[in-house]
């Protein structure tokens, strides 16, 4: 039994086929096969079971995965952890997330780190949707995740860092916009944008609307926060979306929240403790610079652990965030609490 062998395996079972394994290792698939042939003559027990339209694993199969799969895992952050130490202040760093997640959470950050590790180099990869970004540490594509926290994931460690409440986006010109604080009762005729049906925000949201009173049926649907907010503005209907980080207008009291359930959004890691020294700098000067930038707001403490629940502004987006806590600032759109 080999490491060669085991990765095939893992492999296998997570494309649910020998033939689509071949062509991602750019092998044959007698090759493929011979590696789970291998680990089976050894333990002497069937591993996967052959069906029409590809394989799937036998009950020892699946016990022999759970443990491969984890024990992989750790192996390969192990090697890069080794890797980069080797190299000193130098080596790579990828991070997977959202397609606005740098400019609303990390721009400071990103910024200071690259003045402390000059050498090091930092590719963000986007995926729509948590999910993806699991898919992508689990194969060792990715060293950190940021996220929409969700449910347990096998192999997979999460980390709250932000809670993030809902806001309603409407134009300026609505009568939603002169409220202070809009609750379940003034949603029931709104045009509601609706939020990517396979993110973990889209899906929180879609199953709290009935609650909520809002439609469910929607004639928008986007596939991004920030294209739910620019579309509102544009006047094609009310988007509930997260607020965005930014510190709160200091002069205004905090506003209720009433309706839906907050998000928490935060890192993804397969293991922190075989994280590399590299990855959770990173992940370390994310999380101060949204304690640094923002404090907590009139009468509300700091979120769980410590942290607080807000983050910097990039100046580009400055103007947007006020609205989106409820500043006094008027523009082309007005986002008050839900």
């Amino acid at each position: 039994m080999t490491l060669d062998d085991l990765r095939t395996f893992v492999a296998v079972c997570e494309a649910g086929s020998l033939s689509a394994v071949a062509r991602e290792q750019r092998r044959t698939q007698p090759a493929v096969s011979q590696h789970v042939r291998r680990l089976e003559r050894e333990l002497g027990l069937g591993l996967l079971e052959r069906r029409p339209r590809g394989v799937t694993p036998t009950h020892a199969g699946r016990i022999l995965y759970a443990a491969a799969a984890e024990g992989i895992g750790g192996i390969d952050l192990a090697l890069r952890r080794l890797r980069e130490l080797l190299d000193g202040e130098t080596g790579s760093l990828r991070i997977t997330t959202g397609a606005t997640t740098v400019r609303h959470f990390m721009a400071e950050a990103v910024v200071a780190y690259r003045e402390r590790y000059p050498g090091v180099s930092l590719e963000f990869q986007t995926e729509n949707s948590s999910r993806g970004c699991f898919a992508a540490l689990a194969a060792d594509d990715a060293d950190l995740a940021w996220i929409t926290i969700g449910p347990p994931v096998r192999g997979i460690e999460q980390r709250p860092v932000a809670e993030l409440p809902w806001v309603l986006a409407v134009r300026d010109e609505d009568p939603l916009a002169e409220k202070s604080a809009v609750g379940p009762g003034d949603l029931a005729g709104i045009q509601h944008i609706r939020l990517p049906g396979n993110s973990t925000s889209g899906s929180r949201l879609d199953s709290q609307l009935p609650r909520l009173g809002v439609p469910s049926a929607s004639a928008t649907s986007v596939a991004d926060w920030d294209t739910a907010v620019l579309l509102a503005e544009l006047g094609l209907g009310h988007a509930l979306v997260p607020a965005m980080p930014g510190p709160p207008p200091r002069a205004r009291p905090p506003r209720p929240r009433p309706g839906a359930a907050p998000l928490w959004v935060g890192w993804a890691v397969r293991q922190w403790e075989a994280l590399s020294p590299l990855a959770r700098a990173f992940a370390d000067a994310v999380d101060r610079s949204l304690a640094e930038r923002s404090g907590p707001a009139p009468g509300e403490g700091r979120a769980r652990g410590g942290r607080t629940s807000r983050a910097p502004v990039p100046p580009a987006v400055a103007k947007q965030r006020r609205y989106a806590q409820g500043g006094s600032v008027r523009g082309p759109a007005e986002v008050t609490s839900v």
